[in-house]
This record gives C-alpha cells, sequence and structure tokens, in this order.
C-alpha cells in the first residue's frame, strides 16, 4: 500500500515537473543527519542505557517466575490442593505484575516512548528547523526523507541535502554557542590587568593604614581621657581627705577647749 502511495506522489511530482520546470525537489536522509549529530548520539546512549535497565528487570521477574513454576511442577505431588491453588495464585500475579511492567516501560505510551520524545524530539526540532531555513532560502518545493517508511526509488545525490543540513545546524550551534560565551563574560567578574591590580592592592594598603592611625589615634585619645579622669579622681580624694582633716582638727580644737 505504501509503495502505491508512493508511486502515485512521485508521478505527480513528475508530472507537476513536466508541466512547471522551475519546481526543485530535494531529499535528505534523516538516519545520516541523526547520526552525525553528537546531541543525538548522547540522547541514544542514555536512552539505550535505560532500556538495557528496563529489561534487564524484566528478565530477572519472567526467570523468577520459571523458578516458581519449576518448583511448583517437582513438589506437585506432596503438596495439598489448597497449597498448590496458593503457589499458582502467587505465580498467576507475579505473571500480571510482568505485563504491567512491560506495558509501564515499552507500551505506547510507555517510559521509552516518553523518554525518548523528552531526549530525541528537540534535537528532531533542531533538524526540522535547519530544512525549513534551507528550503525558504533555496526555494525547494518538495524535500523527501530517504530513510522514511515510504521507500524512495530512485535518489539522485546532487539532490541530496544531508550535508548541507549538517552544516546549518552546525553553524546555529556555533553562533548559540558565542552567544553563550558573550553573556558568560557579561555575567562574569572582569579579569583585571596587573597594573590595576597593583592600584588595587596599592589603594587597599592605604586604607588599611588610615584605618590602622584612626584606631592609633582612638586609642590615644581615650588613654588620655581615662589619665584626666584618674587624675581628677586623685584631685577630688586628696581635697575629700583635706576637708575631713580640717573637720576633724576642728572638732579636736573645740573639744580641748570645753
Amino acid at each position: 500500500m505504501k509503495k502505491i502511495v508512493l508511486r502515485i506522489v512521485l508521478s505527480l511530482i513528475a508530472f507537476g515537473s513536466y508541466a512547471q520546470k522551475n519546481q526543485r525537489i530535494a531529499y535528505i536522509d534523516m538516519e545520516y543527519i541523526l547520526e552525525n549529530l553528537p546531541e543525538y548520539i548522547q540522547a541514544q546512549n542514555t536512552l539505550n542505557a535505560k532500556i538495557a535497565k528496563w529489561k534487564k528487570k524484566l528478565d530477572t521477574e519472567a526467570r523468577h517466575i520459571e523458578v516458581l513454576k519449576t518448583d511448583l511442577a517437582n513438589e506437585k505431588a506432596i503438596l495439598t490442593k489448597d497449597l498448590i491453588e496458593e503457589k499458582e495464585e502467587d505465580i498467576t500475579l507475579k505473571q500480571e505484575e510482568l505485563r504491567r511492567l512491560e506495558s509501564l516501560y515499552f507500551g505506547p505510551n510507555g517510559d521509552m516512548f516518553l523518554v525518548r520524545k523528552q531526549l530525541v524530539k528537540p534535537i528532531q526540532d533542531q533538524v526540522y528547523y535547519a530544512i525549513q531555513k534551507i528550503v525558504k532560502a533555496k526555494k525547494y518545493d518538495f524535500v523527501f526523507d530517504k530513510s522514511s517508511e515510504l521507500i524512495m526509488l530512485y535518489s539522485n545525490k546532487k539532490y541530496d541535502i544531508s550535508e548541507i543540513v549538517l552544516a546549518a545546524i552546525d553553524k546555529t550551534r556555533k553562533v548559540t554557542d558565542r552567544k553563550a560565551k558573550q553573556q558568560e563574560k557579561k555575567t562574569a567578574p572582569k579579569e583585571l590587568s596587573a597594573r590595576q591590580k597593583a592600584l588595587l592592592a596599592a589603594k587597599q594598603k592605604k586604607k588599611e593604614e588610615l584605618l590602622a592611625k584612626k584606631e592609633k589615634k582612638k586609642q590615644l585619645i581615650a588613654t588620655r581621657r581615662a589619665e584626666l579622669l584618674a587624675k581628677k579622681e586623685a584631685k577630688r580624694k586628696q581635697l575629700k581627705e583635706k576637708q575631713e582633716a580640717a573637720k576633724k582638727k576642728k572638732e579636736e580644737q573645740e573639744n580641748n577647749n570645753n
């Protein structure tokens, strides 16, 4: 059916090309493009690692079920009917759980589908964006995918724009990387020259010396203030002692007179 559809499409294009010689046609090899993108290879490696992990878990569960089946077959002769039914029920539950896990991992909307969509779709969108730019620039009327299910019956290499698509993606990546580096430069602290560092160090040293002088002056003022207070206190004490001595002497004289 697909081949019939393809033949119809190609026939229509051929007819259109005959009717209008200015039509431009090209094709790409999506598999080739993706396999030459580091992002896609990394995404595939990540996906393959997850798939291997899921398959390992399913294989472990399947082997466990087979062991239970073998044990039951060997022990059936010595088990009661109730025990046999209980073990069979346990095996049935584990089989249902295994089917549930298979669907969870590899079902139509399972983890594999979601992870692939999450990892691969942004890269495919990048490729489609590059193709659209090339189509607009070169004014192509049709672009086919050589690796799609609609197999191309014939393809002339001169119409293959896969390398142009890869070059466009690489150019876009370089522009993006350059902008990211420029932004990083803007946000990152600027590297000082040797002269600027020396001036900054001298300025910092001068600032520290001024602070040290201020602190020394502050301590000197505090010392002088303490000395003045001590002198005042000594004079006050001395005056008080003189007054008390005079008062005492006066009282002694008055006592002698009486």
